[in-house]
C-alpha cells in the first residue's frame, strides 16, 4: 500500500507528540516510560530509516527532553533572539558601515522593551 509509510511516520510522530504534552503536568516515571516505550517501539517496528533517525535523534537528547518534561523550562526565547540577531546580520551583509549592524540589532531585538510590540 503506498500510503503506509506515510501513516505510519504520522503515528510516529503523534506519539513524539505525546510526551511534551505531558510538560507541567508532572508527570510520573511510569507515565513517560509508557509514552518513550510506544514511540520508540512503533519506530523500531516501521523499518523506515527517518524513523530510526528520529528515534536515535530523541535517544541522544533524552536528558534534555527529561528536563523540560519535568521543570518546562526551554531556551526557546534565547533561541529566537539568535534567529533574529542572525537574520539582522544577513540582512546587513554588505551595508558600508559595519558599525550599523549593531544598531539595527540592538533595535530589533530590544522592541518589546522600548514599548513597540504592546499587545494592546
Amino acid at each position: 500500500m503506498i500510503g503506509a509509510p506515510i501513516t505510519v511516520a504520522w503515528n510516529a510522530k503523534e506519539d513524539l507528540l505525546d510526551l511534551p504534552a505531558t510538560a507541567r503536568t508532572r508527570p510520573d516515571r511510569e507515565q513517560v516510560r509508557d509514552l518513550l516505550y510506544r514511540f520508540h517501539r512503533r519506530c523500531a517496528d516501521a523499518d523506515l530509516p527517518e524513523l530510526q533517525r528520529l528515534a536515535t535523534t530523541v535517544e541522544t537528547w533524552w536528558p534534555e527532553i527529561l528536563a523540560f518534561l519535568h521543570t518546562g523550562i526551554t531556551n526557546a526565547g534565547s533561541e529566537g533572539t539568535n534567529r533574529v540577531i542572525k537574520t539582522i546580520a544577513r540582512d546587513a551583509y554588505g551595508f558600508r558601515n559595519p558599525g550599523n549592524q549593531p544598531l539595527r540589532t540592538r533595535c530589533a531585538t530590544t522592541r518589546r522593551a522600548r514599548g513597540h510590540l504592546d499587545a494592546r
